[in-house]
């Protein structure tokens, strides 16, 4: 195989991590200020079970969230979910691995939503209660307090650790292939295994590099954007 058509092969694969991405942070990143509120609850009942349920999806291997949700409803319920959706769509469409990627789209939701429930809460808490109270000495409630004097203080604050986890994103993409999702490190080991070609392995660290570039200047810009509130 040339060089362009090895390039192509691989770009097949890093769209599909390119899907992974998108769909992981458009669902996980809303997904994660419900479980915040949650964890800064008053009701104790239920910032207990977000803090258990923050702590176990945190403390285990995203590469071990993968394998849970894809064999265990297998396993439980003797009823293999994700591959009978692979089945339908592969006999139905022609579109294979639909079951896989919806297993990770949702492992990788999940798990990366716990982690910026997180991020959410301490840039909340990281607020001074003066700030609440100064809005309800201008007659504002507590959402518009919240809305217009809290959150673009908030937003400000958690925009460079939320970007160092959408950079982390990207990277852990790769994890799908545990599971046999054709994402790009898995087309270059099929290279490896098929061609025996090694090299597309180190070549698929190009791709990531560009697309973590291009997060890198667009994240920074967004952060001089919002860079106001200095102190």
């Amino acid at each position: 195989m040339s060089f362009l058509e090895v390039t192509a092969f691989l770009f097949d694969g890093f769209k599909i991590s390119l899907l992974i991405f998108a769909v992981t942070l458009l669902c996980g990143a809303p997904l994660g200020l419900p479980i915040a509120f949650c964890s800064m609850s008053r009701f104790k009942t239920v910032k207990s079970i977000s803090k258990v349920v923050v702590w176990i999806v945190r403390g285990i291997p995203l590469m071990l969230q993968i394998f849970i949700i894809y064999y265990v409803p297998g396993l439980l319920f003797d009823f293999p979910m994700f591959s009978q959706i692979d089945r339908y769509f592969f006999i139905n469409y022609g579109i294979s691995d639909t079951g896989r990627i919806i297993a990770v789209l949702i492992a990788f939701s999940l798990n990366y939503a716990c982690y910026f429930s997180e991020i959410y809460r301490g840039g909340i808490e990281s607020i001074s209660k003066g700030q609440y109270e100064a809005g309800y000495v201008l007659g504002l409630n507590k959402s518009q307090v919240f809305r217009k004097i809290i959150l673009k203080q908030v937003i400000k604050r958690i925009v460079p650790p939320m970007s160092n986890e959408i950079i982390t994103l990207i990277k852990d993409t790769a994890l799908a292939n545990c599971i046999v999702v054709c994402e790009i490190i898995k087309q270059a080991k099929e290279l490896a295994a098929t061609k025996a070609m090694v090299w597309p392995l180190f070549y698929t660290g190009v791709f990531y590099l560009l697309f973590v570039g291009i997060l890198t200047i667009v994240l920074g810009k967004l952060e001089k954007k919002l860079s106001y509130f200095r102190s």
